[in-house]
């Protein structure tokens, strides 16, 4: 490969919570075992050169006042869209900043419903969107994804029409690719899916942010792509963040055609003055959207796939009570430890601790609203995940 995915990084007290924060009180990892981190979603991989080099052009001026967005910041985008998801037209004033994807769910669900109104969400369920409807004082109504007979997660149709009749909704989160169970939708899922929220007139907000995650053999489809209705009544969030792991830099975007919901939604982002970019951040997504950032994402997906295969088929054949659906996009695996923790007469804390024990990181994933389940991280050099895996099985799942 042209680039590094095979380093291990060093990433102890350079202000990366990965390595810094064990996510659970009183844990600790036993002397002879090293970190290796696999909760938090970040990557473990070395920075895109272009990013680096883009960023240090800009530190060569010494100066860092008040700036607008650069014609190169919107031509990237643009750009990009074209390239990686086949987008075309897309016009300039359809894009606009946001200070983290959260950020404008934040703001499209203050701009679209009002305190205590329902909001439709698909379970499992990322925990940001939870926590930010919690915030703003909205209702939260799930509709569980189910795994049918191949083991895939599908989204239940009759399940969330009726719960948005029933509930008055008008506006839904839709996650694509879906956080945390790694499903890539097929273009006619979304177009279903559409087909109901323009039914009850729902204003649906997108999450893109892994839209370029994509394992081998799956593609990512755009929500507002697959109708004109779908375009004029999606606000859409994108972000460099996760795919070149630039969240602590903190720069996504919106793509929001329809002029009625990108004013609402800029006034709401305006009440707050939380908008505003900043030069570094813009400078970052200009290093990443060159031809080298198609470059390494390809690259990256590699990885990832590789990993992620690796993992399904350790778990499949090691950890008897373990079950999972094998993702298709992003870098995040979804176990579900029920059998297992029955089986052997634990908790699901009790598994955690003797994970982190044994230097394994992973993430408690039962605020993603399954009540056994663990989140974990597969951004890592393929050694390190083999390693995690082997500790796994050695100390924890067949000790």
């Amino acid at each position: 490969m042209k680039y590094d995915f095979t380093t291990i990084m060093d990433r102890k007290g350079h202000d990366a919570i990965a390595l810094d924060v064990i996510p659970y009180e009183n844990a600790k990892v036993q002397e002879g075992f090293d970190k290796i981190p696999m909760w938090v979603a970040d990557m473990n991989f070395p920075t895109l050169p272009t990013i680096i080099e883009a960023m240090q052009e800009r530190l060569k001026h010494h100066h860092f006042g008040y700036f607008k967005a650069s014609d190169e910041y919107y031509d990237s985008i643009i750009r990009w869209h074209k390239d990686r998801y086949g987008v075309n037209g897309m016009p300039r004033e359809a894009i606009g900043f946001e200070n983290g994807v959260l950020g404008c769910v934040s703001s499209a669900v203050q701009a679209f419903t009002a305190p205590g109104e329902a909001v439709l969400l698909h379970s499992p369920t990322y925990i940001g969107f939870t926590g930010t409807l919690n915030s703003t004082g909205r209702r939260i109504i799930l509709s569980d994804l189910v795994i049918d007979d191949q083991g895939i997660w599908r989204m239940d149709y009759d399940d969330m029409e009726e719960k948005i009749r029933k509930y008055h909704i008008h506006c839904a989160i839709f996650c694509s690719p879906h956080n945390p169970a790694g499903r890539v939708w097929e273009r006619e899922e979304i177009c279903r899916a559409m087909e109901i929220y323009k039914k009850y007139d729902c204003v649906v907000i997108s999450d893109e942010i892994w839209a370029d995650i994509i394992l081998e053999g799956h593609h990512h489809i755009p929500t507002q792509s697959v109708s004109e209705d779908a375009k004029q009544r999606t606000v859409a969030v994108y972000a460099p963040s996760k795919t070149f792991n630039l969240a602590g830099l903190v720069g996504s975007y919106h793509v929001i055609y329809n002029t009625y919901l990108r004013d609402r939604v800029a006034k709401v982002s305006e009440m707050s003055h939380y908008n505003g970019g900043n030069v570094l951040s813009m400078h970052a997504l200009i290093g990443a959207y060159k031809p080298e950032g198609r470059e390494w994402v390809d690259e990256l997906c590699q990885v990832i796939t590789k990993n992620a295969n690796f993992a399904y088929d350790f778990i499949r054949e090691h950890f008897e009570g373990v079950t999972l659906s094998k993702p298709q996009g992003t870098y995040m695996l979804y176990l579900n430890c029920e059998q297992w923790c029955k089986a052997h007469q634990k908790t699901l804390d009790e598994l955690l601790l003797a994970g982190v024990r044994v230097g394994v990181i992973w993430q408690d994933g039962r605020p993603f609203n399954r009540p056994y389940s663990i989140r974990m991280n597969l951004a890592l050099p393929y050694s390190r995940v083999t390693e995690a895996f082997e500790r796994l099985n050695t100390y924890v799942f067949n000790a």
